[in-house]
């Protein structure tokens, strides 16, 4: 059985830091000529991220503010910037999210919905266990789309298993190793929580997660808690 592990560097930076986990387990992630659900689903979420941006300056949103103290604590590739701000500055620019996979647009709609970081792999194409953990520095990486390996910089915080980095930055740039895609069977959705203020927020996020994939795409789904004190949990 394949686990998710928090190691202790990763604590020794985020010792309050809260990373809920979504296992879902025999989904069927393929649109049946109902795509245009999953767009209507990902519009919605734009509008209700559209009400955390109530400071004029982009930056002064508590919501983006809190991720780029949290990046301040480790080393990251100039520009990197955790996911919910991608997402965030795009739909401030009004430059819509298109669709992907039924997967990914459930998290991208929950993600925005809440102003949280979500992600996902696919836990099938993982080798060996998920790390969240300092990067050596020498971990094969290759971005969604691209095929040039850019391993992460010694020190960098990522997401590892013993085939390489999974997902860089923490929350930044996914691997296309471990992509989610239509054959996707079973999958890890992640929200990593850093404003301690909002856990129950979080928890929203994590009952959306496994309400939305287990209505839509079948299987089924069970939520974990990781914290300092509970730093693995089962995929």
């Amino acid at each position: 059985m394949k686990k998710i592990i928090c190691r202790d560097d990763f604590w020794e930076m985020f010792p309050d830091c809260k990373i809920g986990i979504v296992v879902c387990k025999g989904i069927d992630n393929v649109y049946k000529e109902n795509e245009a659900e999953y767009e209507a689903l990902i519009r919605e979420g734009e509008k209700r991220a559209l009400t955390f941006l109530t400071e004029e300056n982009f930056t002064d949103n508590k919501v983006i503010k809190v991720w780029r103290e949290a990046y301040m604590k480790f080393k990251t590739k100039k520009g990197a910037r955790c996911s919910i701000e991608a997402l965030m500055k795009r739909i401030s620019k009004e430059n819509h999210l298109g669709t992907i996979n039924p997967i990914v647009d459930i998290y991208n709609s929950v993600s925005l919905s809440h102003a949280m970081p979500c992600g996902g792999e696919d836990i099938d194409c993982m080798e060996g266990d998920l790390l969240l953990t300092k990067a050596d520095g020498d971990e094969p990486f290759q971005v969604i789309g691209s095929d040039k390996n850019e391993p992460p910089y010694p020190e960098e915080l990522v997401y590892k298993d013993k085939a390489g980095a999974v997902c860089r930055c923490w929350t930044w740039r996914e691997a296309e190793r471990t992509m989610l895609t239509e054959k996707t069977k079973n999958a890890m959705l992640c929200c990593e929580l850093v404003d301690t203020d909002r856990y129950e927020e979080l928890m929203e996020v994590l009952e959306d997660l496994k309400r939305e994939v287990e209505e839509r795409l079948g299987g089924q789904c069970e939520i974990k808690i990781l914290d300092r004190e509970h730093k693995e949990a089962e995929l």
